[in-house]
């Protein structure tokens, strides 16, 4: 029966547009829990998460699910999550308020100028990191896509861009456009070095 309630829990993901994943605070966070979640990210989907008998569990199992959540379930950081009691009816207005709120991040239209100006600040804030002799310069941000939303950034030397700093970017960017509940996926798209004919020929 656990097979199959995996199975048809990823069935059910692929046409939505939010997913609750429901957690149980008596049992903690199981390895099935990560693997739908997992999918669920991997699918691009908005998502909040639900821990269900929160009304029944005890200090010791509250402090462990909260542990578990940041533990287990980080890769999914950006989504909200909230502690209710199905039985007892509690907790469900404000969950059903971060799905509506999940679902208009996901669907955010943002314009090509904002976009560049919340980028800007974040450079001026922090400086992606020299690699070797050059520093990746960003020139410009505009979006590719939404559901979840994607976002181009062009410039020089992006790939040279460490996982931290493409982290960083995120993160202010989710800030900016309160991008809460939705994953992000960020493009860099390197323009061509006009310098890079002139040193092959000067050598």
């Amino acid at each position: 029966m656990e097979y199959f309630s995996i199975v048809k829990a990823l069935q059910a993901i692929k046409p939505a547009n939010v997913a609750i994943l429901l957690l149980d605070a008596s049992t903690g966070i199981t390895e099935q829990d990560a693997h739908v979640a997992g999918y669920v990210l991997e699918r691009g989907r908005a998502v909040v998460l639900a821990v269900n008998k929160w009304d029944a569990a005890d200090k010791e199992a509250r402090a462990r699910m909260k542990s578990e959540l940041a533990w287990k379930l980080g890769f999914l950081g950006f989504a909200e999550a909230h502690f209710v009691s199905a039985k007892e009816g509690k907790g469900l207005g404000p969950l059903m308020r971060s799905v509506d709120g999940a679902h208009a991040a996901a669907m955010a239209r943002l314009s090509t100028p904002k976009l560049t100006r919340a980028m800007i600040a974040a450079v001026a804030r922090q400086q992606p990191p020299l690699s070797g002799r050059f520093r990746p310069k960003l020139r410009y941000a505009h979006q590719g896509g939404v559901n979840p939303p994607r976002i181009i950034i062009h410039g020089n030397s992006l790939d040279r861009l460490p996982d931290s700093y493409k982290r960083y970017l995120e993160n202010c960017f989710r800030e900016a456009f309160k991008l809460a509940g939705t994953p992000m996926r960020i493009e860099f798209r390197t323009g061509r070095n006009p310098y890079a004919a002139k040193r092959k020929s000067a050598r």
